[in-house]
């Protein structure tokens, strides 16, 4: 079937950096400029934790940035540190299998995911939102649709937006995130009806989601309190694919024998 006319039961919108892989979406970049470390860390906290906005963080990476950052370099990146937290893979593979859309929605790089797609490291992924600081020409893009993110509020519009062009109803989405970043996008979730998942969550999510009353429904991994460091020995153990029970019940699909 064409994927433009294909009938999906139901969304999952999910952000990336410490939610389904362990990386953060600047690491590429210190990966390749060690000495940018502490900055890129810095900048990332504070757009996560609500304290800036992500174009004012952007705004700060830009121009620190020795040059371009060439295919050639996301490459040599990803052949050495490209992971995934356990099962995030196969439950994405499952998702497609199973008329399930998977949305990856992050503040990460479009040209961090047109490699990782171009070198087979994901399964097909029908959506990316995510931001197009770097970018790569049409020729290293999938076959995937994607949407710019430049806000920590475009989550949800992307999602929306996701959500209308494929019928998909309120009811049969679910919200994966991990931090503050993902609050917009929860308080729209939990405004409109969605299944609300937190992944290895952040004080600075659970912060967020406190104030402004949200209830998260699920949690997947740990919760890490005021100023707790992350423990990826406590992530290791996560399997990603503890969600599909829950994404059946979600999406009205039958749970085969092998599952039962």
């Amino acid at each position: 079937m064409n994927e433009k006319h294909r009938k999906y039961r139901a969304l999952v919108s999910s952000d990336w950096n410490e939610c389904l892989a362990p990386c953060g979406p600047f690491d590429f970049i210190s990966f390749t400029y060690p000495f940018l470390d502490s900055e890129l860390a810095s900048t990332f906290k504070k757009y996560t934790g609500n304290e800036i906005s992500l174009s004012e963080a952007i705004r700060k990476i830009a121009p620190i940035l020795p040059g371009p950052f060439t295919e050639e370099q996301m490459d040599r990146y990803l052949d050495q540190r490209f992971e995934t937290y356990r099962g995030v893979p196969e439950l994405m593979e499952w998702c497609g299998k199973n008329d399930v859309l998977f949305m990856i929605n992050t503040t990460g790089t479009q040209g961090y995911f047109q490699r990782i797609f171009r070198k087979g490291l994901l399964p097909y992924t029908p959506v990316i939102s995510a931001h197009p600081m770097i970018k790569y020409g049409e020729t290293g893009r999938s076959s995937s649709q994607w949407h710019d993110l430049f806000e920590v509020e475009d989550k949800p519009k992307n999602t929306q937006k996701v959500m209308n062009a494929r019928a998909i109803p309120p009811g049969k989405t679910i919200l994966i995130g991990d931090s503050g970043g993902d609050g917009p996008h929860f308080e729209w979730g939990a405004k409109a009806g969605a299944l609300i998942v937190g992944s290895m969550t952040k004080w600075s999510l659970t912060r967020y989601c406190g104030k402004k009353e949200i209830e998260i429904n699920l949690y997947l991994g740990p919760r890490y309190s005021q100023g707790e460091k992350r423990s990826r020995k406590l992530e290791s153990k996560v399997d990603f694919r503890d969600l599909i029970p829950e994404i059946f019940r979600v999406s009205s699909v039958k749970i085969p024998r092998s599952l039962s």
